[in-house]
């Protein structure tokens, strides 16, 4: 029978999930930090239930976070449930980061603690397959599931998605417009346990108020005007998969108190309709606004972003990437050499000047967008500035006297000049500029109303 260790210095907790669960495993029972580390030595269970409160320190989490590093520097592949209090929240969400695999608030369900423990086993049984989808990572890769990047940020990244794939936590990620928050959402998805199910993304900016909810939720015949037939929403549709939900802190409150019913109960209501219908999905969500302002402006709830963001991940943006710049660049002059049927070599060493001295408002999606129109546009077999769209010499980045001034004033001042100067290049063609930002229509129309600058 597969091992389980139970670590919990309350007797009664130790002898009710002794009778709940004790005949469905080999059981093991420990009371204090040190006999369970003896324990987990000798006997190297699969799996383990950890209450972080362990004496001689029962009143913090002391003695609980030592166990578990102590039992992942022995295991690195043990899958240790966090047991905690109601308001052991932080803790819980710190043990994940530590490598936890999951956690669980008291009171203790046994029908639900069975579930995520059959489920932490399960996963055990996939490891050497999560392995092969990891080994990407090895050796320092620079490719990564659809990511190129050597920078220590991004080698993060890659890390916490290892970390976090394999359960069913929800996960906040961070990010300027353009850094690629979809593809770590579909990393994620990919080298989850739901790989084989849907993954279904919905742009929660993108889609008008009115429509929006019908969208996430579906709709009953004749719920509203139009409503010919009972249609599915995005939420349906990611049963047994993930639902990903970008540009969440766009999210109208009214939506939100319905999504996060959905995430407390996996359960919603189609508009016009009354069932409740039971979904089985993870989300994974992103963001580009800065989702504590929002919740201090009373635009995005606390207790959903508590839901959403029990893990976060903060992609970088290009301009911070170093020599990512060129590994990008060298990438996509391959790849669009061979999609267009063109010889194209390299770059000239002015071209390599320009990229790396660019300040990149709309990041790796610009980036891609000025190596295609080069390979297409270029002359020769060697790219050069004017084929990038350069029609002057960006102003290096290194040599812009920031003295003085904060991370987010120097970021809004690079994205306003840059803005006003594609802006100026292509005569106030809007769509024109932004498509050259390598960005939307509605997101240069929103930085140009965050800078206020004009048409």
């Amino acid at each position: 029978m597969e091992k389980l260790l139970i670590v919990d210095d309350n007797e009664d907790i130790r002898k009710q999930l002794k009778w709940g669960i004790g005949k469905e495993y080999t059981l093991f029972l420990a009371a204090d930090a040190r006999e369970a580390i003896d324990v987990f030595r000798k006997q190297r269970p699969t799996v383990v239930t950890l209450d972080l409160g362990l004496p001689p320190h029962e009143d913090s989490s002391e003695e609980g976070f030592r166990c578990l590093e102590e039992m992942l520097r022995i295991a690195p592949d043990v899958k240790v449930i966090v047991i905690t209090g109601n308001d052991g929240r932080e803790n819980a969400v710190k043990a994940v980061q530590l490598g936890a695999y999951d956690f669980y608030q008291k009171p203790i369900n046994l029908d639900e603690l069975k579930v995520i423990v059959k489920r932490a086993f399960h996963l055990q049984t996939l490891e050497e397959e999560n392995r092969r989808l990891q080994s990407a990572l090895d050796g320092g890769s620079t490719e990564f599931r659809g990511f190129v990047g050597q920078c220590p940020e991004m080698q993060q990244v890659f890390s916490t998605i290892r970390k976090v794939a394999a359960s069913d936590i929800s996960v906040l990620i961070h990010g300027e417009s353009g850094t690629g928050k979809e593809l770590v959402a579909r990393a994620i998805h990919a080298m989850s346990l739901r790989k084989d199910g849907p993954f279904i993304p919905i742009n929660c900016g993108a889609i008008p108020e009115n429509l929006l909810e019908a969208e996430l939720f579906g709709h009953e015949k004749g719920a509203f005007t139009g409503a010919l037939n009972r249609v599915l929403g995005k939420v349906e549709y990611a049963h047994k998969g993930t639902l990903f939900l970008d540009e969440i802190g766009e999210l109208p409150l009214n939506l939100q108190v319905k999504l996060l019913r959905f995430l407390q109960e996996k359960v919603i209501q189609r508009v016009g309709g009354r069932e409740d219908i039971a979904v089985d999905a993870r989300i994974v969500a992103a963001t580009n606004v800065d989702i504590a302002r929002s919740m201090a402006e009373g635009t995005f709830r606390e207790d959903l972003f508590y839901r959403i963001g029990v893990v976060s991940i903060t992609l970088p943006p290009l301009r911070s990437r170093g020599e990512d710049v060129m590994l990008l660049a060298n990438l996509f002059l391959k790849r669009f050499s061979i999609e267009l049927r063109k010889k194209t070599k390299g770059f000239s060493s002015t071209s390599r000047e320009y990229l790396e001295a660019y300040a990149w408002p709309g990041n790796v999606r610009e980036l891609e967008n000025k190596v295609q129109r080069a390979v297409l546009m270029a002359a020769s077999p060697i790219i050069e500035p004017d084929d990038l769209g350069f029609t002057e010499r960006p102003i290096p980045r290194a040599s812009t006297s920031l003295e003085g001034v904060s991370l987010r004033e120097a970021r809004d001042r690079v994205e306003r000049e840059m803005v006003r100067e594609a802006i100026s290049r292509c005569k106030g063609n809007i769509a024109r500029a932004a498509e050259e930002l390598g960005i939307s229509r509605p997101t240069i129309y929103d930085l140009m109303k965050k800078h206020g600058i004009s048409g």
